[in-house]
């Protein structure tokens, strides 16, 4: 019998991997299944970005590099800062990682002592909670609703502060509600902080460019509190750069060095020939990326009009990301020839086998009332997956 160590105990597998592992599993069996889980740009990457990792390899880029990233990677970044969302960063206050996802990791690792609380809006994506864990920390999670269209406001921030509170998480626009904070939003929480100088402020802008309805706002444009604020973004969504792995943050000069020696111990540095696409991504006109945007929009406003047909689902719309994250307690406690749905991941359940369509439960997201899926696929695929899912969700009583 393997004796492993205790601490995998203290986080779970990721849902939404899960479902994608499960979902290419079925479809290997030859089961017509469309996906609607992962959280992965359906078009290629950029023609100039591949072009520039082409060169990269010819130009033998195939060493090491730096565990923070090239320089020249880490200028791009801090002129993007400076550029799309007046950050004054220096390239030493940058760290570029094997995707966002091991920029927050680091940062929670090189933040977050045992016993220390870390706040988090819910809705939330699902390794936020489980890297906190994994750190020891305590996760105190401030619950939104559909109505307040998934966003915390200035009051439920303050009354979930503590001594106890280390780190603020969220994501704007947000995965998995696609809810953009205004910055007249942010900046009533801005205040409570202003309150409250021993708190670090984690802001995940990864969804950044997938923005319909307003201009992003980085949190970390208040100078009252910049010092505090840890930008994490990437190349995954806004450049279709998923397989690339790539991801970076912006943070204080401390916090950048604590991050460098943590990856230092785990993985180096990231992958150079993404490192030197990354460049190209950085400094390029967002031709691609607003064309991708624009494709996304319609999308959105499809799916949303298809959902108004589906009795009991209750949504938002939602202003940025390409996701919906409907509310289905309408269907708790409804029975099928198999037996009964009695939560959301029973309806996933159900919706994976009988409609052959793959969406997300919202337990994994601290809102376990709500499914999640994306509109990261073709307009013929999420009509063809909302008929079925209407279809199906028909035959419950």
């Amino acid at each position: 019998m393997e004796q492993l160590a205790d601490r995998l105990n203290l986080f779970s597998e990721s849902q939404t991997l899960k479902v994608a592992k499960l979902s290419r599993e079925l479809k290997a069996q030859g089961k017509d299944i469309i996906s609607l889980s992962l959280g992965e740009p359906d078009f290629p990457t950029p023609d100039h970005i591949k072009i520039a990792a082409k060169k990269a390899i010819d130009d033998n880029f195939s060493y090491y590099t730096p565990v923070v990233g090239y320089l020249d990677l880490r200028e791009a970044i801090c002129r993007k800062f400076k550029r799309e969302n007046n950050l004054n960063f220096s390239p030493e206050q940058i760290v570029v990682s094997t995707g966002a996802k091991q920029s927050i990791a680091n940062a929670v690792l090189s933040i977050v002592n045992p016993g220390d609380e870390v706040i988090i809006p819910a809705p939330y994506w699902v390794s936020y909670s489980e890297m906190i864990k994994l750190a020891e920390g305590v996760p105190v999670y401030v619950q939104t609703s559909v109505a307040a269209d998934f966003k915390i406001n200035a009051k439920e921030l303050a009354d979930a502060i503590t001594p106890k509170t280390k780190l603020f998480m969220f994501s704007s626009p947000c995965n998995p509600s696609g809810s953009v904070y205004s910055k007249a939003e942010l900046a009533e929480l801005v205040a409570v902080f202003e309150k409250n100088p021993s708190i670090y402020i984690l802001s995940d802008e990864i969804y950044e460019h997938i923005n319909f309805d307003t201009t992003h706002t980085s949190i970390a444009e208040f100078e009252s509190i910049s010092e505090r604020c840890i930008v994490i973004n990437g190349l995954s969504k806004a450049f279709a750069m998923t397989g690339w792995r790539l991801g970076y943050m912006g943070a204080s000069l401390a916090i950048a060095k604590a991050c460098d020696k943590m990856q230092g111990q785990f993985t180096s540095a990231t992958c150079s020939i993404a490192q030197r696409a990354a460049i190209a991504a950085l400094d390029s006109p967002l031709t691609t990326t607003l064309s991708m945007k624009a494709a996304f929009q319609k999308r959105r406003d499809l799916v949303y009009e298809l959902i108004k047909e589906i009795p009991g689902f209750i949504t938002n719309k939602p202003a940025g990301a390409f996701y919906f994250f409907p509310d289905v307690t309408y269907y708790f406690g409804k029975k099928h020839a198999g037996g009964t749905i009695n939560n959301a991941e029973d309806l996933c359940m159900y919706l994976l086998t009988e409609a052959n369509v793959a969406v997300v439960s919202g337990d994994s997201f601290g809102s376990p009332n709500n499914i999640r899926f994306s509109y990261a696929t073709t307009e013929e695929n999420l009509i063809k997956a909302m008929q079925r899912i209407k279809v199906e969700l028909a035959k419950l009583v």
